[in-house]
């Protein structure tokens, strides 16, 4: 392979040899080259039976040169149809520094130019191949054409195997004329494993020109390619084999029949000429030969010989890397443009051939139906539950415990936590049930029904708290009436708001259909594509502004609910007073409210969480809030529907500033306040009524105890004065008068102690006795007894009065006890 010597030998036989017809050889490329540019000056056709590389196709250059071989570029056609056999449209190429192996890849770039197949990435090397493997990584690049020698090819699957190329999703096709183990030579300047070499080696496929043809036909020769196999093994002996032997048989048979051709024209146009006269000057039968050649074809040992342009059109085989050997599993005729695979020879990693791309499969991550049936059952549920709460407030409407309880309201709450629960079905919808325009349209309708919900339920509860403690906080105790019709308008109004806002949202912003992707996931059935989940959000530009307005809206509208709540927690008829279950409801919604939110913005990536736990947020604040306010009147009602009623205490609390003091109010009811609060009284009033009998009994009991010593009647005046006053107290909330004391003080003034006790001391305890039952102590007895009930006891009942002068006279005589018509303005003083 010395271009001198090579050279030189050329000119020697030239000038010192016989006229040469031909050339035939030339192994080395370089030399081989060099010769063939020279021939033309000769006339000299010449062929090659080992010479493969690209440069020497060029006709312009190289005009007289012919081979047996086919080029390195003959594999770039079959290659191409290996590619569209198996529908590899996106390949890349790893090529080696070197002229041989970049034209091979130049060729194929023309090769596969306008066959609809992209060459996705382009990556050469000098020594070091890793940082073009990691970039045909990076470009995702899963069918690699390799142009490279023995030596760098044990590097590159080195840097396959750590860069993890290789297996089912990735395909090499590199060159196919290595000799047989080739990387035993090449194992130990690598610096991986044998065995990991050999891992990312395996399944890779290798393309050459076929030596001998496969086929059975007898060729020029007489010999099928199997008996010329066998004789030339024979007369080989121990000696070392070149692949190229059948080319180079070939090629004698190549020269004979140009011989032959050549001879037969010359002699079929009589022009007296032999093959005998030419000379390296006659350019006539060097054309001569140069056409025969050309045109020469028959069927070799190496399958059909047939030129075009110069070039053998021969057979390419295709080998697999298969359990560290390599096996023929196919082969290409490039005179048919046939592809033949031998039936199940090929072996891919994979249950299929490797993809010449990641294939990217987009997932819409869809909320799971399992999830939304039991979801919804639970939404039916709850919506039962609501329409039994309905059913119950409607059917007992005139009950007083309902009907103070404003019923009206009621049913507004129930319908705020029905349309709530009926939110939860448009949320679970998704494009897995509905089209993407329909599930822009539930993206507004959603919002608007919780949003309306929301306010509906908790605006009617607030209003009807804003009324009890409009009632029961009114200072200047005017009478003050308020209509359910007013509270509708309250409960209006918020919404009137809310429609304002949603108004304005939907005509400045409204919602979108937005997908969100995320990163590529593997297959989980293993299947050698990418997943890459989509999703669907209702987002429009100022997501986050107008979220903001609603939040704070409604986190105002919970602030006013606990005001009133706070407000109004003394006031003791339950069947008005909601402000513990107001509070309970405000403080378990404000916090699931909370808790949801912000859960469902970091879940947003899962729509089977963010669908859980929106869902069980909305059943959680609607259940809760209607138990609330429905439980308890239900167990009332069937328990104790009267005790809800009636008024506990009418005592309130009122702060000052520097001073923290009770003061009794008058109390203006309106409505059914007004009866409740009147019923509180006579009850009041019976249970006074009450004590001062029992009082009555023990002044009874003292009087009948009375000595005539001065010792008792002191004791006497001691320790039961206060009975007396007790008496008096009474009998002053009653008729709100004390002269009755007076009266009594003056009546025990003329009746001093020094009478009733002036009796002997030396009596025995038997003359007491009998001193105390005479007619005299009893008569003095009834002195003492009679002014008090007349002064105290009868006027409350209905008896005389106060100025009457005897106790004998008509309790209707008296102006203080004539009929008065009940009145619902009553003063409460002294409680």
């Amino acid at each position: 392979c010395d271009n001198a010597k090579g050279l030189k030998a050329f000119y020697d036989a030239i000038k010192f040899g016989p006229n040469h017809l031909m050339v035939f050889g030339g192994v080395c490329a370089t030399v081989t080259s060099i010769i063939a540019e020279s021939l033309k000056g000769w006339n000299l056709v010449q062929l090659s039976f080992a010479a493969t590389t690209p440069e020497l196709a060029d006709k312009k250059k190289y005009p007289y040169f012919f081979r047996t071989v086919p080029s390195d570029n003959a594999v770039n056609p079959a290659i191409l149809k290996l590619l569209k056999h198996y529908h590899w449209k996106r390949v890349g190429t790893l090529t080696q520094d070197v002229q041989r192996f970049s034209e091979v890849r130049n060729n194929l770039t023309g090769v596969l130019d306008g066959k609809d197949i992209e060459i996705s990435d382009t990556e050469s090397f000098s020594d070091d191949p890793c940082t073009s493997v990691k970039k045909l990584k990076g470009n995702d690049v899963r069918i690699i054409l390799g142009q490279f020698n023995e030596e760098m090819a044990v590097k590159v699957f080195c840097c396959a195997y750590d860069e993890e190329m290789y297996g089912s999703k990735y395909q090499w096709i590199i060159p196919g004329w290595y000799e047989n183990l080739w990387w035993e030579a090449w194992i130990n300047s690598s610096q991986c494993l044998s065995k990991n070499l050999l891992t990312a080696m395996e399944g890779y496929i290798g393309v050459d020109f076929e030596p001998l043809s496969s086929k059975t036909n007898k060729t020029i020769s007489g010999r099928t390619p199997q008996q010329y196999e066998k004789e030339y093994n024979a007369r080989r002996g121990d000696g070392q084999s070149s692949k190229f032997h059948g080319y180079a048989y070939d090629g004698i048979w190549v020269i004979a029949r140009t011989l032959q051709r050549a001879m037969n024209y010359l002699n079929s146009t009589n022009k007296h000429q032999k093959i005998e006269d030419f000379n390296y000057s006659n350019q006539k039968l060097g054309n001569i030969f140069l056409n025969a050649m050309n045109e020469t074809r028959f069927f070799g040992v190496t399958g059909d010989v047939v030129f075009k342009n110069g070039e053998r059109m021969g057979t390419i085989k295709f080998t697999q890397f298969q359990e560290q050997k390599e096996v023929k599993v196919g082969e290409y005729n490039a005179v048919d443009d046939t592809l033949v695979i031998i039936n199940n020879s090929i072996r891919f990693q994979g249950v299929e051939p490797p993809k010449d791309k990641t294939i990217i499969q987009e997932e819409l991550r869809k909320i799971s139906l399992p999830l939304y049936s039991i979801l919804s059952a639970l939404t039916i549920l709850g919506m039962i539950m609501a329409s039994a709460f309905l059913f119950f407030n409607i059917k007992n409407r005139n009950q007083k415990l309902i009907k103070m309880s404003s019923p009206y309201m009621n049913n507004l709450i129930i319908l705020g936590g029905m349309l709530s629960y009926a939110s939860i079905f448009l949320f679970g919808l998704d494009g897995s049930f509905v089209s993407e325009k329909t599930f822009e349209t539930l993206c507004t309708v959603r919002t608007w029904i919780l949003t309306v919900g929301y306010t509906t339920a908790f605006g009617a509860m607030f209003a009807k708290t804003w009324r009890v403690h409009a009632i029961f906080k009114n200072v200047k105790m005017k009478k003050k009436i308020i209509k359910d019709q007013k509270l509708l308008g309250i409960v209006g109004g918020m919404l009137l708001i809310d429609l304002c806002i949603l108004i304005c949202w939907q005509v400045v912003d409204p919602l979108r259909r937005t997908v969100e992707k995320y990163n590529m996931e593997p297959d989980p059935a293993g299947r050698d594509i990418s997943i890459r989940p989509i999703l669907e959000h209702c987002e429009n530009t100022h997501m986050t502004i107008w979220l903001g307005i609603v939040y704070a809206y409604k986190g105002l509208l919970m602030l006013f609910g606990c005001f009133l709540a706070w407000e109004t927690r003394n006031v003791s008829i339950p069947a008005l007073n909601d402000s513990k279950y107001i509070g309970m409801s405000v403080y378990n919604v404000g916090i699931m409210c909370i808790i949801g939110a912000a859960v469902s913005f970091l879940t947003r990536d899962q729509p089977n969480v963010q669908f859980c736990i929106v869902a069980l947020v909305i059943i959680f604040c609607s259940t809760i809030t209607l138990c609330l306010v429905f439980v308890p009147k239900l167990i009332t009602l069937r328990t104790n529907p009267d005790a809800a009623t009636q008024n506990r205490r009418f005592q309130f609390t009122q702060n000052q500033k520097k001073e923290d003091s009770k003061t009794s109010t008058s109390v203006t009811s309106v409505n059914q306040a007004s009866t409740s609060r009147l019923e509180g009284l006579q009850s009041e009033n019976h249970r006074l009524r009450m004590k001062i009998t029992e009082l009555d009994k023990d002044l009874e009991e003292v009087t009948m105890q009375l000595q005539d010593t001065p010792e008792k009647t002191t004791y006497i005046k001691q320790n039961h004065y206060q009975d007396l006053n007790d008496i008096l107290s009474i009998r002053n909330f009653t008729d709100g008068k004390d002269g009755e004391k007076a009266i009594l003080k003056n009546h025990l003034d003329q009746n001093p102690p020094a009478q009733w006790g002036s009796s002997d001391p030396s009596r025995t305890s038997k003359d007491a006795i009998e001193d105390i039952n005479s007619p005299e102590h009893i008569q003095r007895r009834l002195s003492l007894q009679l002014p008090i009930l007349h002064h105290a006891y009868l006027p409350s009942i209905g008896g005389v009065d106060a100025s009457c002068a005897s106790p004998c006279v008509s309790p209707s005589a008296s102006p203080r006890h004539r009929h008065v018509p009940p009145s619902f303005r009553v003063m409460v003083s002294g409680l």
